[in-house]
């Protein structure tokens, strides 16, 4: 038989397109549009429906970029429709390529009642399934304008992502606004032959289903009378009906589907619109869970239930009653699907705090599994995070993105740094936003790297980072997929049924320990700096809040404020989203989140002085306040008190090129003329931390237009091309005391102004660094550059509760793919006996790397380098322009126990305060290694004090927690304070507590006072 495939494979697509799916609505009458632009933001709904209404026409143009436009539709349905399936079709201009990336709308009944949303790719709203014939309909459609940001022409610069520059002129024009009569045998015949032929592509040419399903879609084709589609779709359909009912073979791939949107929390829309985003997709959700009883479908992010809680209660009525149900999942126990790579260790756990309490609280559902199909890579210390908040497993797909190695498993068992191993899925369908393709099916069965041993993957299905959903469409295909030959098996399940089946198949899947680095989008440590400096500011100022009212509250009686800790907590966890954190949303998020930041700021500096206040009381006395974990100054960990000088005074004296050498009897520091360090020497240990013929602190810029993705990526050929800021407009030695002393250097360079200030302190081995930057340059990468005489083949990088090691080198592709990476507060270097700490507040992006030195004795040279500023222009065309405030220190001489203690210090500054009498801890912990992140009031108001701490130098610790009163009662809780036995054996001898620790272990205790309860 001669080879005919392109002939018909051509054949039904053209049919398909040109005569089939026209057909789907025989007839149709338009509809009576009229239309009220609101003013300004969003109002409520019944302004709405109640303001006065302009006759608008199809064709006309509407919707000013972020505006809202209220349509009111009107008809009746002719009586000669009677008997049949009748839809209203409201296209507002879609294209149909961009679901959640363009306008969208809610629909109402006249008095308010949500129906369900129109979109790109769900354009229809049912009338009646049969209608009586002359019913009278009436819709209000609250029409979002947002405007297409991610274009035909991607990452191209662009006002739109700002209501102050986006201008004024209609996006849109009216497309179709009719009543309709919907063919469901038409329908049907559509899907039957969109499944038949995605299928029937991805089958081997030499196997017999290929052919027998092609002659059977021939056959069909042939039975379609292409002028009579509607009268003939039963016969077409009746050629096919064999090929849909052989069942698939017994070692099919299966697969879970699960129903899904990956809602952004705010992206190329503000976080305005996401709340109005979650409340259209979930109406569509709940009314397609009515309408069909085998789908389950899947929702992450208690903040976006919150939202539509606060927002749209009749919304959550149905998403209530769905979840009753067992039917609306409430997925992943987080507060919002976050970065993992930068928010700090409190941050992280309160991600899942926050998240689990909502989901228990509100529907009685206990999460199982971390859900974060999107987010850019994964922290060495979040298994132990997932553990300790009562979860088991993971689930992501981002690592699918990596550009240079793949991913040696899709399912597997993730260690982390104290070791902790989560069961983990990466889905083989390679999307969070399947659409049941036969493309998209066909490759998770090919993909799927565990066969032989595991054949189970699940596919999150549904219209996604803009919303929109699973549609009926593809549960259609899902359905003819469940037992179809040639084709892996679907069916709905929740997610942690999936879970449970795929980790009973497969007990001994392979392990994965460390990070989870994803190989793209590594510039989001870096975009959009005063997000990530506002981000670290809260997480420090959120630690100060809880302390320092836990104290008053416990040693003074000041009330404990637990609402708005409550409060700021979700605000910030919200920004912590995996699009606003790593600087990759619009202009108008992050101009947001900036005012945000600051109100967060103020509000938590008042709660601070109001129990430092209650604490210290009046009196004229100076004393200090110290927040950080670890003495210093004399004033104890969690204590106030006078401060006391230590150590040599500092000294400083010229130098014959222009620059100044300081000294404190710990370090020696020489800057030169041009303002950059050429020494810093170790006194006690006789070393020299800068390499020779090096200078640290050098501020160095490259070119920085990536390929793809600006504010998200940084490419490697950025390196080719780097320009040193070596010249100096002004390097002056400023004050002077025995306690401090300081060079200011000043440096101008294109359209951009940088002033340093260098200090040396008294009794202290760190040069503390203070960079405020004018930026004011386009697709440029500034970094500080600090080459040090080390010759070490790993550093350590701060991550939540402890550190991971990543090599110096670049032995392997994966080794070299991590070219920029993530710390917290410290990088770390080490030679047996001598090491370097680079501290910073603010920055997470940095780099690492290594050179042999051709000066005859042949010494390493490794240089860190931080990454401060960047410049893209896409989404946020001005994005980091203007004024910034960085402040790192170099440590030699450190031990990792210092580069600790250092980054803890450099983000809790004292607090200098007057009052009448010093304040003793309220908790005392007995060996330096273990630090404490946290020490609260308990979230139940019970009066019980939290404190929540870990082993921080990757070693096993022997520790005491003392507390500064009477304790009736200690145990060991998870991150949600219930009682575990999976922490630690602990021995209470009164107010003291004594217990050992793992490396980087964690642990929650739970103190009861006496006389509580």
């Amino acid at each position: 038989m001669h080879d005919d495939r392109a002939l018909i494979e051509a054949r039904l697509q053209r049919v398909l397109d040109e005569r089939i799916r026209p057909a789907l609505y025989p007839e149709s009458v338009p509809l009576e549009v009229s239309a009220w632009v609101a003013p300004g933001e969003p109002v409520p709904v019944a302004e709405g429906l109640a303001a006065a209404h302009t006759p608008v026409a199809v064709g006309d143009a509407w919707g000013a970029p972020w505006g809202t436009t209220w349509f009111k539709v009107v008809g009746e349905v002719p009586a000669r429709w009677a008997g049949r399936t009748v839809e209203a079709v409201l296209d507002l201009g879609f294209d149909e390529r961009m679901p959640g990336f363009q306008c969208e709308a809610l629909v109402h009944l006249p008095d308010g009642t949500p129906v369900k949303a129109v979109n790109p790719r769900n354009q229809w709203v049912r009338v009646g399934a049969p209608v009586r014939g002359g019913e009278r309909v009436e819709w209000h459609l609250e029409a979002a304008s947002n405007p297409v940001i991610l274009d035909v022409h991607p990452f191209r610069p662009t006002p739109l992502g700002d209501r102050e520059t986006a201008g004024s002129e209609p996006q849109y024009r009216l497309a179709r606004m009719d009543l309709a009569v919907f063919d469901t045998e038409v329908w049907e015949l559509i899907l039957d032959l969109e499944v038949l032929g995605e299928l029937m592509v991805e089958l081997p040419v030499d196997g017999p289903r290929r052919w027998e399903v092609l002659r059977a879609v021939g056959r069909a084709l042939d039975a379609v009378d292409l002028q009579r589609v509607n009268a003939t779709a039963g016969a077409a359909r009746a050629e096919l009906s064999a090929v849909l009912a052989a069942p698939a073979g017994a070692s099919a791939h299966r697969i879970s589907a699960v129903g899904h949107a990956h809602i952004d929390s705010a992206w190329l829309w503000p976080l305005r619109e996401t709340v109005r985003k979650v409340a259209r997709t979930t109406s569509n959700m709940t009314a397609l869970l009515e309408d069909e009883p085998e789908f389950v479908y899947a929702m992450s992010q208690a903040q976006q239930y919150a939202w539509i809680k606060e927002h749209r209660p009749e919304v959550y009525a149905k998403v209530k009653k769905a979840v009753a149900e067992g039917r609306f999942v409430p997925a992943g126990g987080m507060w919002v699907e976050s970065d993992t790579n930068m928010p700090g260790s409190e941050a992280m756990a309160r991600q899942f705090v926050h998240g689990k309490r909502f989901f228990l609280e509100e529907f009685g559902v206990e999460n199982d599994e971390a859900w974060l199909p999107d987010t850019f890579g994964f922290a060495a210390g979040l298994p132990q995070i997932i553990k300790a908040a009562g979860s088991k497993w993971l689930l992501t797909q981002k690592i699918s993105w990596s550009q240079v190695n793949a991913f040696p498993h899709h399912t597997f068992r993730w260690e982390g740094i104290d070791g902790t191993r989560i069961f983990t899925h990466f889905p083989p369908v390679d999307t969070y936003n399947c659409q049941m393709a036969g493309s998209e099916i066909a490759h998770a069965a090919r993909n799927f790297k565990d066969k032989g041993v595991a054949r189970h993957s699940l596919a999150p299905t549904g219209w996604g980072d803009g919303g929109g959903g699973t549609t009926r469409e593809m549960i259609a295909k899902a359905r003819r997929l469940r037992d179809l030959d040639g084709s892996a098996t679907v069916e709905w399940e929740r997610p942690a049924d999936f879970f449970a089946k795929a980790e009973a198949e497969y007990p001994h899947a392979p392990v994965w320990v460390g990070e989870l680095y994803l190989e793209l989008h590594r510039a989001t440590l870096t975009s959009q700096a005063r997000t990530k400096r506002g981000n670290r500011r809260s997480e420090q100022l959120l630690r100060e809040a809880e302390l320092w009212s836990a104290t008053a509250a416990v040693l003074a009686g000041h009330p404990y404020p637990y609402a708005e800790l409550d409060r700021i907590w979700k605000t910030v966890l919200l920004h912590q989203f995996h699009d606003i954190l790593p600087g990759s949303s619009i202009a108008w998020v992050h101009r947001e989140a900036e005012r945000t930041y600051a109100s967060v700021a103020a509000e938590l500096e008042g709660i601070i002085a109001a129990a430092l206040a209650a604490l210290a009381g009046d009196g004229g006395g100076e004393l200090v306040a110290n927040s950080a974990p670890h003495a210093r100054g004399g004033v104890a960990a969690g204590a106030v008190a006078p401060a006391v000088a230590e150590g040599p005074e500092v000294s400083a004296a010229a130098r014959d090129d222009g620059g100044f050498t300081l000294a404190n009897g710990l370090l020696r520091i020489e800057i030169d003329g041009r303002g950059l360090v050429v020494s810093a020497y170790d006194r006690r240990a006789d070393r020299e931390a800068v390499a020779p013929g090096a200078a640290a602190n050098l501020l160095q810029i490259h070119p920085d237009f990536p390929n793809m993705w600006d504010a998200w990526d940084v490419d490697a050929f950025y390196r080719n091309v780097v320009t040193d800021l070596t010249d100096a407009d002004e390097v002056v030695l400023g004050e002077v005391s025995g306690d401090a002393a300081t060079v200011r250097v000043t440096r101008t360079f294109g359209d951009s102004r940088v002033v340093q200030s260098l200090t040396l302190m008294r009794g202290q081995r760190r040069l503390d660094i203070d960079t405020e930057v004018d930026w004011h340059e386009t697709e440029k990468f500034l970094k500080a550059a600090f080459p040090l005489d080390l010759h070490a083949e790993r550093y350590a990088a701060e991550t939540q509760f402890g550190h991971l090691y990543r090599p110096t080198h670049t032995n392997t592709s994966w080794e070299a793919a991590k070219f920029e990476a993530c710390a917290h507060r410290f990088v770390h270097l080490e030679e047996p006996g001598w090491g370097v700490a680079l501290v910073n507040d603010a920055t997470y992006g940095h780099d690492v790397t290594r050179t042999v030195r051709d000066d005859g004795d042949l010494g390493t040279t490794t240089t860190v380098r931080l990454s401060l500023l960047r410049a893209p222009r896409f989404p946020d065309p001005e994005t980091d322009q203007g004024v910034h405030r960085f402040r790192y220190a170099l440590v030699p001489g450190a031990a990792i126990g210092d580069a600790v203690r250092e980054g803890h210090r450099i983000n809790l500054p004292e607090r200098r305060i007057t009052g009448a009498e010093p304040v003793p801890p309220l908790i005392t912990v007995g060996n330096d290694a273990t630090v404490v992140t946290a020490v609260k009031l308990a979230d139940d108001a019970s009066g019980d004090v939290i404190v929540r701490l870990h082993e921080a130098h990757g070693g096993r610790a022997v520790t005491s927690v003392t507390a500064g009163f009477e304790v009736a009662g200690a145990v060991t809780t998870d991150l949600l304070e219930r009682p575990t036995d999976d922490g630690p054996a602990i021995e209470r001898d009164g107010g003291t507590v004594r217990m050992r620790l793992r490396p980087f272990q964690i642990v929650t205790l739970r103190l009861r006072r006496a006389g509580d309860r």
